[in-house]
């Protein structure tokens, strides 16, 4: 295994951005549909306060990170086991 390997780290850069996303994206979408849902509400009633969709969005959010933990940790176990065994055994 050639220590200058650049498929290797194209590869590992590829799997970290994908893990990435994928660990990101329910957060994100939370907070997605919580503001639209508060604008929707905001626009209806004609409240335009900018600070009222930060505390909703904020607490789906924390549900969210809090609901999503255990599959959130076994994604980051998995691909660490997975970076482990790239540097212990070598790649392919």
């Amino acid at each position: 295994m050639d220590p200058y390997d650049i498929d290797l780290a194209v590869e590992l850069g590829q799997q970290t951005l994908w893990v990435a996303v994928k660990l990101a994206f329910p957060i994100l979408l939370v907070g997605l549909f919580v503001g639209v849902a508060i604008s929707v509400l905001q626009a209806a009633t004609q409240i335009q306060e900018q600070t009222l969709t930060f505390i909703p969005k904020m607490f789906a959010v924390v549900v969210v990170l809090f609901a999503l933990m255990p599959w959130f940790l076994m994604v980051l176990v998995e691909f660490t086991e997975e970076l482990f065994q790239i540097w212990v055994v070598g790649w392919r």
